[in-house]
């Protein structure tokens, strides 16, 4: 007997991918139910060569449902996140509303999955941050073998990450500056076309912007207490994929050759590392994939035991909507989630 999955926000950008990724990877899914808000009901979303009409979530009833994927945002999951856990439905939540809340585990399958064993405290796990994901596949293994001290992070971040408006944005400004428009703001607080701008999220008291607090805390939850990071979090004009430039150092001695090999034998990381022009990956041949990319590992030698490396991921895919689904396969595959029995 197969599982009843509901998609709450199944017309936003990870709405849609969560549908496209359940039908490319052949989830054991009985039943497929998109949902939304009112003003999208009706609105027709593919499953695979299946056409789902959106459902209304103020009315749907999730007490024969087994996992809502959601992905509409912290209020609506702070609101409903609860009330679903309530009739024995798991929330897989990809907003930041659950992923501080010690009640709650927060999961990359390739790295804590063990975590998930304490989903039962409110029937709800969390989704990273999209830059958080693809760091932290990275840097388990590396923290398993040379045990990681402290971590400098700059990312590269795609505007797909802040949603399809954002992704409209990039696209007009693109078109008004090559036609001799005039360019509009409305999305980001500057220009993006052509553009970068050093800020993700709001100002905190410190100086680091939300998003980079985020990494800092995740990392921590996701990994292990004791690692330092520092973010710099950038948005560029790059429709699908997040980059990173990451600096690590160890307590043990490392060398790229050694951390090469760890990386290649990984789960869910691709090297791809060739000292040539080229030999690397960039974001444009990362979107649409499932891996976590690796490329231009070398030794640090301004600190003991230092690494560096670039890191991309299509931040809707395992950034996101793809991490998501995996959380939920791995429930499966640990039997800690059976189908709830159909009523006759």
């Amino acid at each position: 007997m197969g599982y009843k999955v509901a998609v709450v926000g199944a017309t936003g950008n990870v709405g849609r991918e969560m549908l496209d990724i359940l039908a490319e990877r052949q989830f054991p899914a009985d039943e497929v139910v998109a949902l939304a808000s009112s003003r999208s009901i009706g609105t027709e979303v593919s499953y695979g060569d299946k056409i789902l009409k959106c459902k209304h979530l103020d009315t749907f009833d999730f007490s024969d449902c087994d996992i809502a994927l959601m992905s509409a945002g912290g209020a609506i999951s702070k609101e409903w996140s609860p009330r679903i856990g309530a009739q024995n439905c798991v929330v897989i939540d990809n907003s930041s509303a659950w992923r501080y809340d010690s009640d709650v585990p927060l999961v990359v399958p390739e790295v804590n999955a063990d975590a998930l064993k304490d989903f039962g405290r409110k029937n709800i796990i969390a989704n990273p941050n999209c830059s958080t994901a693809q760091l932290v596949v990275a840097l388990k293994p590396l923290h398993d073998h040379f045990g990681i001290k402290r971590v400098v992070v700059s990312t590269y971040q795609s505007v797909s990450g802040a949603g399809k408006d954002a992704m409209d944005e990039l696209f007009a400004q693109t078109r008004a500056v090559f036609v001799s428009d005039q360019v509009e703001n409305k999305k980001f607080p500057k220009r993006i076309a052509f553009n970068l701008i050093p800020q993700i999220d709001v100002f905190m008291e410190d100086g680091f912007t939300k998003e980079e607090w985020k990494m800092m805390a995740e990392t921590k939850k996701i990994l292990d207490p004791k690692i330092k990071l520092t973010a710099t979090c950038v948005r560029v004009p790059v429709f699908i994929s997040h980059s990173e430039s990451v600096n690590i150092e160890c307590e043990k001695p490392i060398t790229a050759d050694a951390a090469r090999k760890i990386l290649r034998e990984a789960p869910g990381i691709l090297v791809i590392d060739k000292r040539e022009p080229g030999g690397y990956i960039t974001p444009h041949e990362a979107a649409g994939e499932d891996a976590t990319y690796i490329s231009r590992i070398r030794e640090d030698a301004t600190v003991e035991n230092g690494l560096a490396f670039w890191c991309v991921s299509d931040n809707l895919r395992k950034g996101a909507a793809l991490n998501a689904i995996q959380i939920a396969e791995a429930l499966i595959n640990r039997k800690l989630l059976r189908p709830k029995q159909k009523a006759a």
